[in-house]
């Protein structure tokens, strides 16, 4: 059975918004999982969770949430999702895993970096996003948007309407963004989504 609580921790206040949208889609739609509960975000502040004070004292808010919460079987995962701006993810992410497991050793815990902004996963998928994103004649999207540097600032200037912010339009475009295309393109959102998908196939009687 794959079932999975998550209880995430974010930076900005666009992904407090997003983030439950983008779990469930991808544990349902991408991956096949049968039930995911995605519990309220809970958002530490901007430049803290790379500080390991502040992911450990993150971590166990977060396992005192998980504590005070109704009782359930399903199997539970802290994760930490922030953007990793200038920052490597493929060595980051284990650090502030490290630093986690350091606060509980037994909390099941995974750390993605979006790199370099949540933004650069809708460049990912950008064909995807055209009632949000006005394109020129011949635009091509790039396959490779990380390695382009595309993020916040290339969304703004596609954007259709008033000027882009994040709060209000990150949850539409995550409802409406192709997360295989995604996937496909961002090394960085294809780890989000195995760190998922290892806890689909995990065990029935694995915690």
């Amino acid at each position: 059975m794959s079932r999975l609580r998550i209880v995430p921790i974010v930076e900005g206040h666009g992904e407090t918004q997003c983030v439950r949208i983008l779990l469930d889609r991808i544990w349902r739609e991408l991956l096949g999982g049968e039930h995911v509960e995605v519990t309220r975000p809970f958002r530490w502040g901007i430049g803290k969770l790379v500080k390991k004070d502040d992911v450990q004292n993150a971590v166990r808010t977060a396992i005192k949430m998980i504590a005070a919460s109704p009782s359930t079987d399903d199997p539970t995962l802290v994760l930490i999702l922030i953007d990793a701006d200038e920052r490597c993810p493929a060595e980051w992410g284990p650090k502030l895993r490290s630093f986690a497991l350091e606060a509980n050793p037994t909390v099941d815990v995974a750390c993605v970096l979006a790199k370099y902004e949540y933004e650069t996963w809708f460049a990912a998928s950008a064909e995807s996003l055209t009632k949000y994103l006005e394109f020129p004649d011949g635009f091509v999207a790039s396959e490779a948007p990380e390695d382009a540097r595309l993020r916040k600032a290339w969304v703004e200037d596609f954007f259709r309407g008033p000027k882009y912010n994040a709060p209000r339009d990150q949850a539409g475009m995550t409802h409406a963004m192709d997360l295989a295309l995604c996937r496909k393109r961002s090394p960085s959102f294809a780890k989000l989504c195995r760190e998922l998908e290892r806890r689909v196939r995990r065990p029935a009687s694995s915690a």
